[in-house]
């Protein structure tokens, strides 16, 4: 298989060779020349681990399978807190597929586990000598996910950039916090678009990466602009299908839908994937939260960040400009396909651009406001003894709204992001707490107290960490930090 630029099919490279570039030289992202399919049967007895390496191998196909197997085995081991790594746990006519039980505790785990095995494997097969620099923006969860994965690993330096004012306190506090002497965590003074175009370009600064390559670096990412990222999450909807069928709550070539709590748009695109791989897939629901971009673009075909951001309870959705939906052009028809380089343009200079609404029929867009996502955390808890985080509240009222719409009654599988205890004060407010004269740990306690969930050792280990990382800067001044983290800025005169 080979992996194919959004924005010009004839830039055709290898899995492993796409895995290490992260973006492609002309600004678009790399995907798949097609997209396999599996039959369900080869599936079906599968654990998770199993599963995992059937799917990726169709995908990596100049990695060895033994290697592929080390990967797998070293990315889903101790560190997840359960044995089936994403449990299924059923809400009623509903059922929620837990992707927080990582070391972070967030779904970003379900693939940054595994992407620093697959960028070490990629690296041997590519016969690479420079040390290899992770360059990745963040909304919360990535950040802290891929400091994790790549911390103290050789051969390779991780930078994360991440809004000032929007995440969580305890993200910030997991970021700011960690280890590790390749680690290098700054806070922007500005919103995740602003840490995310940065980002992107540097990775198309032509004499920013001339200069790292001089001097035997070369750029990577960990974000889902990374197919690296991006492949691993498609096994987590295949598992949690095949976990429906164990229960004896489908029937095997029965459509379930997924709702997803959806901001830089590669979660829910692996699914669109595992759909387009045979995954018996009916709706799939793109919930968002105030920074409803994506619903206005599912219900008119106009994808317009013209709009001022608002910072919500869920701030790993508050984004305008949702990176991945060029991939999912790409994947629509020839015309969308060709068009692609006009439309990131008219993004770029004009703030907005328009498709026929006609292609978009495989998803259903809407959005929660603040006040409906502390009602459905306190619902849900009321009703299931269950506590659901920002996030995974946002999807669980739209599918609602959905439901109520559509009258569509096929079982729905809402994808769950993140521990509540990571966004504990509104959480906690959402089911009663008076949290406004307590600090972030008084707030997680009080919870803990109230619903009997156990808080995560991560999360307590927090209390006593030491702060690491102190930095913050523009925009503009991105490049000359990291310049001076790789020791390879201009001399003071």
């Amino acid at each position: 298989m080979k992996y194919i630029s959004t924005r010009n099919k004839e830039i055709s490279i290898a899995s492993s060779q796409a895995i290490i570039q992260g973006i492609s030289r002309d600004g678009g992202l790399f995907l798949p020349n097609e997209l396999p399919k599996i039959p369900l049967e080869n599936l079906k007895d599968l654990d998770y681990k199993r599963m995992a390496f059937e799917i990726l191998r169709v995908f990596l196909t100049d990695f060895e399978e033994d290697d592929l197997k080390e990967c797998i085995e070293n990315a889903y081991d101790h560190k997840f807190d359960t044995k089936a790594i994403a449990p299924l746990v059923k809400l009623g006519e509903d059922y929620c597929l837990e992707l927080y039980h990582g070391p972070t505790l967030a779904f970003k785990d379900m693939a940054l586990s595994i992407l620093p095995h697959l960028l070490k494997k990629a690296s041997k097969i590519n016969k690479i000598d420079e040390e290899i620099v992770i360059l990745t923006a963040t909304s919360g969860d990535t950040g802290k996910a891929a400091l994790e994965g790549f911390a103290n690993v050789e051969g390779i330096k991780i930078v994360v950039f991440f809004p000032e004012e929007g995440v969580s306190k305890i993200q910030k506090l997991q970021m700011k916090t960690q280890e590790g002497e390749n680690t290098f965590v700054v806070g922007i003074n500005g919103n995740f678009d602003d840490a995310q175009s940065g980002v992107k370009l540097l990775f198309n600064n032509k004499d920013f990466v001339e200069k790292l390559n001089k001097n035997k670096y070369t750029l990577s990412s960990a974000n889902s602009i990374n197919i690296g990222r991006l492949v691993p999450q498609v096994v987590y909807y295949f598992h949690s299908y095949f976990t429906l069928i164990k229960n004896n709550e489908i029937e095997l070539g029965e459509k379930i839908n997924f709702s997803v709590p959806t901001g830089n748009f590669g979660n829910i695109l692996a699914a669109y994937y595992a759909k387009k791989m045979g995954l018996p897939i009916n709706k799939l629901i793109c919930a968002s939260n105030e920074n409803k971009v994506l619903t206005d673009f599912f219900k008119t075909g106009v994808y317009d960040r013209r709009r001022e951001l608002q910072l919500t309870s869920s701030p790993s959705m508050d984004i305008l400009i949702s990176s991945n939906l060029e991939r999912l052009l790409y994947h629509l028809d020839d015309k969308v396909q060709g068009a692609i380089p006009s439309y990131m343009d008219q993004l770029t200079d004009n703030g907005f651009y328009q498709i026929d609404k006609k292609y978009l029929n495989e998803f259903y867009g809407n959005y929660a406001t603040e006040e409906e996502v502390a009602e459905t955390i306190n619902k849900v808890y009321g009703q299931y003894d269950y506590l659901l985080d920002t996030h995974t509240a946002v999807a669980y009222n739209v599918v609602k709204k959905y439901q109520k719409e559509s009258g569509d009654n096929t079982k729905t599988v809402i994808v769950s992001t993140a521990s509540p205890y990571k966004f504990a004060s509104a959480v906690a407010s959402s089911i009663g707490i008076d949290v406004d004269k307590m600090d972030e740990f008084q707030v997680i306690d009080r919870m803990s107290k109230k619903t009997g969930v156990d808080i995560p050792k991560s999360i307590e280990d927090l209390k006593t960490k030491e702060i690491l990382h102190q930095n913050n800067c523009n925009k503009e001044d991105m490049r000359s930090l990291i310049e001076d983290f790789l020791g390879v800025g201009e001399p003071n005169a």
